[in-house]
């Protein structure tokens, strides 16, 4: 089962990329081309959950000797949140609700976007929590109780 987990990781980890320079050359077919940065965002998402998995698969595998068949499910489905992640932080980022910097531009360049993608992609518990937080403040919604208390993922030293 692991060389399944680590074989998918990697096959989505050289989708995505394949897919990133795909897009940044323009092989994108032109009535999608208005949709390349959010696109490119879920696909650079799926490339943080993938470093973020495979880093939790040596390091339960091999450093901490805790390889545990109960997170085979969370090693499948990690990158997938992770794709969700990234592209729903371009959504809070051209809507305002997110900043990059202390004072906000109206034209974010996009390896802004993509670095947040990036980092939604790697901490999808964290951004989850962050976007919960901005939908507090706008509108008053309260927290999921999911966010309350969950158990450690694999990798959580």
């Amino acid at each position: 089962m692991l060389l399944l987990i680590v074989g998918y990781l990697v096959l989505l980890l050289f989708i995505a990329t394949y897919s990133i320079g795909a897009m940044a050359l323009g092989w994108l077919a032109q009535p999608y081309e208005v949709l390349r940065i959010p696109l490119m965002c879920g696909a650079i998402g799926c490339v943080g959950g993938c470093l973020y998995c495979l880093r939790a698969v040596y390091l339960n595998k091999c450093v901490h000797k805790r390889w545990d068949t109960d997170w085979y499910a969370w090693y499948f489905i990690r990158p997938i949140t992770s794709v969700i992640a990234g592209a729903v932080s371009y959504l809070f980022l051209k809507a305002g609700l997110l900043v990059l910097e202390s004072s906000s531009k109206s034209d974010a360049s996009e390896i802004g976007f993509f670095a947040l993608a990036f980092i939604a992609g790697l901490n999808v518990d964290k951004f989850v929590a962050k976007i919960e937080e901005v939908a507090k403040a706008v509108w008053g919604i309260d927290k999921s109780r999911a966010s309350e208390t969950r158990p450690n993922p694999p990798s959580d030293i």
